[in-house]
């Protein structure tokens, strides 16, 4: 086994940055501004806040506590709190990171290809066939393979030299990006209608199972729960770290950045009135429809255009970076092999298993649907039954750097009965999904 000493965090602002940059990604900063319209406006928001603070941040606690009590990644944390029994839930957690980031790097590579398009030459007006062109074939999978091997240069760095440093370069860059493009689009004129599209309110939807499950499962997905990342990035934390706060502190800035994201799409969208072009596709909406409104901007939307696409990008790469530690800290705690043979070993697997889905769209769509939906639902499932019936004493060590923080009985009971309820009907309305329709 790897006997190195284990690395650790410089001090919390390190910590922080990269596990906010974890949970805010490609599908926080579009699906959710896209779910809050098609599902009842701020009332879906409500709905979303609720959520994350009665199931995304409690398992987020206990992602975290489990992580730096083992001190460990996923499989050998398991095993270190239930014995041998429990490590092939740990296994799940790995193959949820390992399978989502075969796909994700794909729709990544899509990103810096448009961003490189707007600073180089402008988008095609023509949005919807230039997509079906570069989504998948030779082009998707050298975006693919370019995206994997930064990603794979960055973790094999460590801890210090590599995810920290981005994450305190990237993440104020992203924080900068959002903000000033969503002034921008509080400038254009129409884009009082994108903010009415965006928010507007029907309450009603709240009684709707549908959005019921949508809610629930966006606020569980937007924090990267269910895959371990967060598990391993605090096996590298300090005793000292206030884990509750952190919860919070992540969960609040990902659930901003999530709400800013949508201030910035709708204006831009129903100012140059495409407002009929948002279908049903997320990704549609997001690499056809402003694209086209970008391309009817002229120079402004290729400035734009760049800016935005550019962010997307950074959220990707962020999120991607603790998909891939996930599997290389797992093949370093359980194989003993050193993080340069892991990160480079794993990282080319990873790129091969997503030379499929960059080749035919409809193999990231099933992909998407089993490690990105039902895998990571069935991990946090996993995580909380763990967590709230099975782990001696989750309290000895949330309490660690946090002795006066009130909430530990209620923590517990949420993990317990609540949330597997919730997680529970979510499963049950992805597996209907994928099985019966």
């Amino acid at each position: 086994m790897n006997q190195a000493p284990r690395e650790r965090w410089t001090g919390r602002t390190g910590f922080v940055l990269a596990a906010i940059g974890s949970a805010v990604g490609l599908g926080n900063m579009w699906r959710f501004s896209y779910l809050t319209a098609e599902y009842g406006g701020a009332a879906f928001v409500v709905l979303y806040v609720a959520f994350t603070v009665l199931i995304g941040i409690p398992v987020l606690l206990a992602e975290l506590a489990m992580g730096r009590g083992a001190n460990s990644s996923p499989i050998s944390a398991l095993g270190h709190f239930g014995g041998n029994a429990w490590k092939p839930g740990g296994a799940l957690f790995v193959a949820s990171g390992f399978l989502i980031l075969a796909y994700y790097s794909v729709i990544a590579g899509w990103t810096l290809r448009y961003a490189l398009v707007a600073l180089f030459g402008g988008f095609d007006p023509d949005a919807k066939q230039y997509f079906i062109e570069i989504s998948q074939g030779r082009g998707a999978v050298i975006g693919h393979v370019v995206f994997m091997a930064g990603t794979t240069l960055i973790v094999a760095r460590g801890i210090r030299a590599g995810i920290e440093r981005t994450s305190l370069i990237l993440m104020p860059v992203l924080f900068m990006l959002i903000c000033g493009l969503a002034v921008y689009g509080y400038t254009l004129e129409g884009a009082g209608a994108g903010y009415r599209f965006y928010l507007e309110t029907d309450f009603s939807k709240i009684l709707d199972a549908e959005v019921f499950s949508t809610a629930a499962g966006q606020a569980f997905f937007s924090l990267s729960l269910g895959m371990g990342a967060m598990m391993t990035y605090a096996s590298y934390l300090s005793p000292e770290q206030h884990l509750p706060n952190e919860s919070l502190v992540i969960g609040g800035a990902d659930f901003v950045v999530a709400f800013v994201a949508g201030l910035v799409v709708f204006p831009l969208i129903f100012a140059l009135g495409l407002s009929a072009d948002v279908g049903e596709s997320t990704l549609g909406a997001l690499f056809i429809t402003l694209p086209k409104a970008f391309s009817q901007m002229g120079i402004a939307g290729q400035v734009v255009g760049f800016l935005f696409f550019a962010a997307l990008a950074v959220g990707a790469l962020t999120s991607a970076i603790s998909l891939l530690e996930v599997v290389t800290a797992s093949a370093m705690d359980t194989l003993g092999w050193p993080r340069t043979r892991s990160a480079l070993v794993f990282g080319v697997l990873i790129t091969l298993l997503g030379i499929p889905p960059a080749l035919k769209i409809n193999i990231l769509d099933w992909m998407d649907k089993l490690a990105g939906q039902l895998f990571l639902v069935t991990g946090g499932l996993l995580l909380s039954i763990f967590v709230g019936w099975v782990m001696k004493d989750p309290f000895s060590e949330v309490r660690r750097g946090a002795e006066h923080w009130p909430w530990f009985p209620v923590w517990r009971f949420l993990l317990r009965v609540p949330i597997p309820l919730a997680l529970l009907i979510v499963l049950y309305s992805f597996v209907q999904k994928m099985f019966c329709e």
